[in-house]
């Protein structure tokens, strides 16, 4: 009889949410318009340390779920690369991959998600997987992209580029101006510009050419008309908000960039779609930095409020929000506090954070290179009172980075906070979710993408198959002879001949040369692991 209870309880339970994961689609309220935003690198003990810093609830609270299993296609902790692949194309996939995954799908080490938990093969070739991005341009829906990383770094990459490894940043940044995105704000001008480009090309002026209003600054930003808009405003990142006020106030916050892609974003009559990440708590938790981290949770958290705020009104909007990973196992409290964590008032945590008016990156920033400040950096970043041996040794940090890891040790002893590591964790992490269609409970990051998509009538894995042919098999199958041009090595082009026809496919660009004439095409060609992938209906099959 208390099993049956128990059972009644967890139906009602169930009941109060209006959609789950596995829900039929044929049922559900289904989203016009999808806001996906991920908190890089970002677990559960900083969220609370953040929602004690700011001394109230957060936006985030309101939307909470469930969770999400991060685990990649062959590790239990991913990066970020493979984390941010399997949000956007449904698809588990390999360190360092972008918007491609391992060809043999029974590979892996997923428990109860599919997979077999084979071996897997290093050498095993990757392929290009349609995105979540490309579904909703299927679907004929405006798109956009808001970063404060470099819009080219690994999770904005992975939603709007494929490429077979992160570091090739020139190439995300060429395929991502050419993929047809509406709306783009964030960091990573350098990318963009000849001067800092091995194929020298100027991106700038292709975005300026193909109807873009570009921004570089937030004022102009605010004043952009709505339309096609492509705003950068910082050669690499974009500052972490607790420095962006006081020594970059020409930036905007993700907050502002959030607000101006939905303005412009709405006007589209089919919908829309907006990946928006607060990239650099991440950065932060690399250093093992509690002020960054809290700072750029607390950026994403108002970035959040105003997505949610617009779904309200709108009420045709799903926001989902969660992280990608765990990063460096913050926890609230450590060996210090192991006979007195009963007795740990917030302030205990949170006053020497308190004391800090710049994040380490703003503090490295400072810091000249002759250290002829080091004492006036340490207390901007809450170290006011340092011992004669924590001056010592701080004075004899051979590098810039050993300084870092001094400045943040020496804070975190005063904070009683604990970190475990420089790199990566692989726990669940939270899942927040607003609007029709909204998953609850546990899911696998797999999950998000391909439900989505589902929602607009749109089949990832069928839209791969549209969008990336492989071109050498291809046009061989057809009786073309097929060939690499590296004459250029910074600009491979594929070409395809047989009597009376020359077809010549640039890498990364959304057009094609047919006997010397320029051929528009609806998707990029992909130069990825040394293969060329075409979409379907550009080639002539003949």
């Amino acid at each position: 009889m208390k099993r049956f209870v128990v059972f009644l309880i967890s139906l009602s339970f169930l009941s109060c949410f209006p959609g789950t994961i596995f829900a039929n689609t044929n049922t559900v309220q289904k989203p016009k318009n999808f806001i996906m935003m991920v908190m890089d690198g970002t677990n559960s003990d900083a969220v609370t340390l953040a929602r004690w810093y700011k001394g109230g609830r957060l936006a985030l609270d309101d939307i909470l779920a469930g969770g999400a299993r991060t685990y990649s296609y062959h590790s239990a902790i991913t990066d970020s690369a493979a984390a941010g692949t399997a949000l956007a194309t449904g698809r588990k996939s390999v360190v360092h991959s972008i918007g491609m995954t391992p060809a043999d799908r029974r590979g892996g080490i997923g428990l109860g998600s599919g997979e077999s938990g084979r071996p897997v093969n290093p050498e095993q070739s990757l392929v290009p997987a349609a995105s979540i991005l490309e579904a909703a341009q299927k679907a004929g829906k405006a798109t956009g992209i808001v970063a404060t990383s470099p819009i080219q770094h690994a999770t904005p990459a992975a939603f709007s580029s494929h490429v077979a490894n992160r570091s090739v940043m020139e190439d995300i940044a060429e395929q991502q101006v050419y993929q047809g995105l509406d709306v783009v704000l964030g960091g990573g001008l350098q990318y963009l510009l000849p001067e800092s480009r091995r194929d020298g090309e100027n991106l700038v002026k292709t975005i300026f050419n193909s109807g873009y209003a570009f921004v570089d600054k937030k004022k102009v930003m605010e004043q952009a008309s709505p339309g096609k808009l492509w705003g950068v405003f910082a050669p690499d990142a974009i500052a972490n908000e607790i420095d962006r006020n006081e020594y970059f106030p020409q930036q905007p916050s993700l907050a502002d960039m959030t607000s101006k892609a939905l303005s412009s974003l709405k006007k589209d009559r089919e919908g829309f779609f907006l990946f928006v990440e607060g990239s650099k708590v991440d950065w932060a938790a690399h250093s093992n930095d509690p002020v960054g981290m809290v700072s750029e949770i607390l950026s994403f958290d108002a970035a959040v409020e105003t997505a949610v705020d617009f779904a309200k009104k709108d009420g045709e909007t799903l926001v989902i929000a969660v992280t990608d990973h765990g990063n460096s196992g913050l926890t609230i409290g450590n060996r210090r506090t192991d006979k007195t964590y009963a007795v740990s008032h917030p302030s205990t945590f949170i006053t020497p954070l308190k004391k800090a008016k710049i994040s380490l990156e703003g503090a490295l920033w400072l810091l000249r290179k002759d250290r002829s400040n080091l004492r006036e950096v340490a207390g901007l970043y809450g170290l006011d009172d340092l011992r004669r041996d924590e001056w010592m040794r701080l004075k004899r940090a051979g590098s810039e980075l050993q300084v870092g890891k001094e400045l943040t040790r020496m804070l975190g002893k005063r904070a009683k906070l604990g970190f475990t590591t420089y790199g990566h964790t692989g726990e669940d992490v939270f899942l927040y979710a607003y609007g029709p269609g909204r998953p609850t409970g546990l899911i696998n990051n797999t999950d998000i993408a391909p439900m989505v998509a589902s929602y607009w009538g749109v089949d990832l894995g069928s839209l791969g198959s549209e969008k990336f042919i492989h071109a050498a098999d291809f046009y061989r199958g057809k009786g073309y002879s097929v060939r690499v041009d590296q004459s250029n090595a910074a600009n491979p082009v594929l070409v395809a001949e047989k009597p009376g026809v020359k077809l010549a496919y640039p890498a990364h660009k959304n057009f094609h040369y047919q006997n010397g004439k320029l051929i528009k095409q609806t998707g990029i060609t992909v130069y990825g692991g040394g293969k060329f992938y075409i979409p379907r209906e550009v080639s002539p099959g003949k």
